[in-house]
């Protein structure tokens, strides 16, 4: 299965540098000075918990260069670069191409459908805490690396178990899952509360704990009930496993918007925030936490704009 992946950042450098070590057929659609600083150096995924992976020449691609269709297409970028997204890869989407976005939130589903069909997009969710460092290596923080895809209508068909197949056995958790949307609300609650809670106070989830043990906790609550409202109540596993992670003494955990916030960079806020807090109001939900972290973070993005910072450091 000849796998396209948009993008060599933090997702796209260490699910493609995986997918390659393990032999699969994957080419990455980066931008011209990306492509040559992986054919200077290489791609190197560092990771305590699988072990170092280098790929002296991977296999890359420009958007003007791109003539041929593939069968899997990962979306890695950001949410707010979507629309440049689909633009660069619509020459690579054929009849039988199967799209599986690895994006926070869930509005860019819509999106997706709306311009290739929702026949070729999958849902998708991963786990992991990632980044791509200044000399261009994909550096691993954790011990989790687990990637869940699925078919919104047809999840056991015979293309989701090629899928399956073609992601399985690569040194990292692949899960072809059969109710998807769940998993992307599940997520969706828990990253919308790392990353409102940390970006808000500033400081891990440790430093939090110490000040207020039920801060987080709270947040969360704010942001399952948004989930339930929507008709995706969260597992009572997965809250009380992921409540255990936002309430944990001493953690150095913290969201990468709080990274990108910190480095003055560009932030999901909408996607991740701004989206759940909508729907929470149209539900009449009283969600005053999720409110006051997605103000936080808005007044952030004024103040780049102001700055005339506004799209900077996008580059993939």
């Amino acid at each position: 299965m000849r796998t396209l992946i948009l993008g060599a950042g933090a997702l796209g450098g260490y699910f493609g540098g995986m997918l390659l070590a393990a032999g699969r057929d994957v080419t990455f659609l980066v931008r011209p000075r990306t492509a040559q600083q992986l054919a200077e150096h290489g791609l190197r995924v560092l990771s305590a918990h699988r072990g170092d992976v280098f790929i002296p020449h991977p296999p890359t691609v420009l958007a003007d260069g791109l003539d041929e269709h593939f069968d899997l297409i990962l979306l890695s970028c950001k949410a707010y670069d979507m629309d440049d997204a689909m633009t660069s890869i619509a020459p690579a989407v054929g009849p039988d191409t199967a799209i599986l976005p690895m994006l926070n939130g869930i509005a860019h589903m819509a999106a997706l459908d709306q311009r290739f069909g929702q026949e070729r997009v999958l849902g998708g969710a991963c786990f992991i805490s990632a980044a791509r460092e200044s000399d261009g290596s994909i550096r691993h923080f954790n011990n989790r690396d687990e990637l869940m895809f699925g078919d919104r209508f047809e999840p056991s068909s015979p293309r989701m178990q090629a899928i399956a197949a073609t992601l399985g056995g690569c040194n990292f958790i692949s899960a072809l899952r059969p109710a998807i949307l769940q998993d992307m609300w599940e997520k969706w609650s828990f990253l919308a509360t790392l990353a409102g809670i940390t970006c808000l106070m500033r400081a891990n989830v440790g430093d939090i704990v110490a000040v207020d043990a039920t801060l987080s906790a709270r947040l969360f609550a704010e942001c399952c009930a948004i989930a339930t409202s929507e008709g995706y109540p969260p597992g009572a596993a997965f809250a009380e496993r992921q409540r255990g992670i936002l309430t944990q003494p001493g953690s150095q955990f913290v969201a990468s918007m709080l990274r990108d916030l910190e480095n003055g960079a560009p932030v999901e806020s909408h996607q991740i925030l701004g989206d759940l807090l909508d729907r929470g109001r149209r539900h009449g939900l009283a969600t005053p936490l999720l409110e006051i972290a997605d103000q936080h973070v808005r007044c952030y993005e004024e103040r780049r704009k102001r700055e005339g910072l506004e799209g900077s450091g996008r580059a993939n």
